[in-house]
């Protein structure tokens, strides 16, 4: 009996270990945010095809690996009045690709936004799936030259899937470390018999 009790030590430490990771998980750890100041593109002269968007010379690539995660960018900055930022695939870097100052020779109604977009009044939320990304910008009719500041915080958790194979895993370890101490049928015949 005491060779069980010590046996039963490594199926708990690793259920609570697992029920920890499932638990944390569900609440998220969040990053440092970033803080990065970028110009508002200017929109004084609209033309009939609408102001010019600017455009990231680099692509975020997000690994495979991602779809085990839960990832997630809160983005806003410090003038949506004057400006708006978005998210379009990578793809229309080679469509509308941007110049040695960023800009494109494309207009707002030329991208597909995943999040963000000329609508977004000051933030979105992008929620990072594997593939490869952009960001856009471009100021709203009567936008002068001029700097903002945009603020990006992550927060970083499993996929929700995951959380609950934890969750699970850590239960069933557990009890099945208790079951080694206290066996059902040990507890069971001292009921009948007391």
């Amino acid at each position: 009996m005491r060779v069980m009790r010590v046996l039963s030590i490594l199926p708990g430490a690793v259920g609570v270990v697992c029920l920890l990771i499932g638990g944390i998980s569900t609440i998220g750890i969040s990053l440092d945010s970033e803080r990065v100041q970028i110009p508002v593109v200017p929109c004084n002269d609209v033309s009939d095809e609408g102001c010019l968007v600017g455009m990231t010379g680099s692509d975020l690539d997000v690994p495979e690996g991602f779809r085990l995660l839960d990832v997630n960018m809160a983005v806003d900055w410090s003038e949506p009045s004057k400006s708006w930022i978005g998210v379009v695939d990578s793809v229309y870097a080679e469509s509308c690709p941007p110049d040695g100052d960023g800009l494109t020779p494309c207009n707002k109604d030329d991208f597909q936004y995943i999040s963000g977009g000329p609508a977004s009044n000051g933030d979105f939320t992008l929620d990072l799936e594997p593939g490869s990304y952009r960001f856009v910008s471009a100021g709203k009719e009567g936008a002068d030259l001029d700097d903002q500041l945009v603020t990006i915080q992550t927060q970083i958790a499993i996929a929700p899937v995951l959380e609950l194979i934890f969750i699970v895993i850590g239960m069933v370890l557990l009890i099945c470390a208790i079951e080694m101490i206290y066996p059902v049928e040990v507890l069971w015949k001292r009921f009948q018999n007391g």
